[in-house]
């Protein structure tokens, strides 16, 4: 069997936040039951033991929400004890955490310093555009007191990455935003395009990024590495890499740039599997952990053909001069051309403006891969 990727939300959708464009609270609310509460130590423990026997030379955990820092220290101190009990054949484990920060202390800090857990936390921008969509339930502004947290973070060595999710807003001043991460010395940086409600029509709520405001970012932030790259001081911005690296030959690490839907279990608190992290309703559900097996699980995802959806490709998509590169981004993106048979992205204008002004340069970049 492959490397396992497992993500988890021992929290389920419990949050200490309440962000505007939340795509998760979306997805509660078109399911039969919204929370699942907090992940038992039984679940946790069926989780580990079963992907963890089937795991050959290395297995990875993500920990998600909602809010994973809310199911508290005990918890996570039983992850490792469990990933050391079950760890029978001796497999390479890593661990990774995304969070709000919110929460982060001085305790987290030192027990994901001392078990080397990735951190990516979640930030939008300058304080004024991150407040205005990220804040608590009771209206309250998050943003200093995420930034002192990631001192916190840097304090005591732990590796982090910084998650902006990109609206509107952040990508008509991504400019500002790059300037201000410089500044702070966040070197790390994940930009995910913002999700529209899971069903609905794309591009119309306060916050939705539009395909020419995405072209535009992509170019904008590109320009603004690019100088940096020039200088050796560019920061790691996540989806430029994978796109240097396929033109340097190399396989993108993330299934938005592979074109495909990639095998992922996904767990709810409940032990409930899901193929996608954007996924997570009541039709895609694969089983679950407290009663099924790996191999029954994955047999369900064969039969909603899951990953087989994510292959039909628009045929118009398939001619274009950029395929190779881009191929068409992440599924959830897409939608359905009746003309082309097949799936084409939201955004499949910005990425022909993205293409057109970089792409050149990206190919003399990789050239010194």
């Amino acid at each position: 069997m492959p490397p396992i990727s497992v993500l988890m939300k021992p929290a389920s959708g419990l949050c200490n936040m309440q962000c505007d464009y939340c795509f998760y609270c979306d997805e509660m609310e078109k399911r039969k039951q919204q929370s699942y509460g907090f992940m038992s130590e039984e679940t946790l423990k069926n989780v580990i033991r079963k992907t963890m026997f089937r795991a050959e030379g290395y297995i990875s955990y993500a920990f998600q929400g909602g809010e994973p820092l809310l199911r508290g220290l005990p918890f996570f101190e039983k992850v490792i004890e469990y990933q050391e009990k079950y760890n029978r054949n001796h497999i390479q484990v890593s661990n990774a955490l995304q969070t709000n920060g919110y929460a982060l202390d001085e305790d987290w800090c030192r027990f994901f310093k001392k078990h080397n857990f990735l951190l990516g936390v979640s930030v939008d921008g300058t304080k004024e555009i991150h407040d205005g969509y990220r804040h608590t339930q009771g209206g309250k502004d998050t943003y200093d007191t995420i930034a002192e947290h990631i001192g916190l973070l840097e304090k005591h060595g732990v590796d982090y990455n910084i998650l902006t999710v990109v609206t509107s807003k952040v990508a008509t001043n991504i400019k500002t935003i790059y300037q201000e991460y410089s500044k702070r010395g966040w070197r790390y940086q994940q930009y995910i395009e913002c999700l529209d409600p899971l069903g609905e029509e794309k591009g119309v709520r306060p916050y939705s990024l539009k395909p020419l405001e995405f072209g535009q970012f992509m170019m904008d932030l590109f320009d603004l590495w690019y100088e940096d790259w020039k200088q050796g001081r560019q920061p790691y911005i996540r989806k430029f890499e994978n796109y240097i690296a396929i033109l340097a030959g190399y396989w993108a690490e993330s299934c938005e740039q592979r074109g495909i839907c990639g095998i992922q279990t996904v767990v709810e608190a409940d032990g409930s599997v899901y193929p996608c992290d954007f996924y997570m309703t009541d039709e895609y559900r694969l089983g679950n952990f407290n009663q099924n097996r790996l191999e029954e699980i994955n047999q369900k995802r064969l039969e909603i053909g899951f990953v087989e959806r994510s292959q039909k490709i628009s045929t118009e998509c398939k001619r274009c001069r950029y395929f190779k590169i881009c191929r068409g981004g992440c599924h959830r993106s897409k939608e359905y051309d009746i003309i082309g048979e097949g799936y084409r992205s939201f955004y499949c204008q910005g990425y022909q403006m993205f293409f057109d002004h970089c792409l050149e340069r990206m190919k003399e970049m990789a050239k010194t891969i």
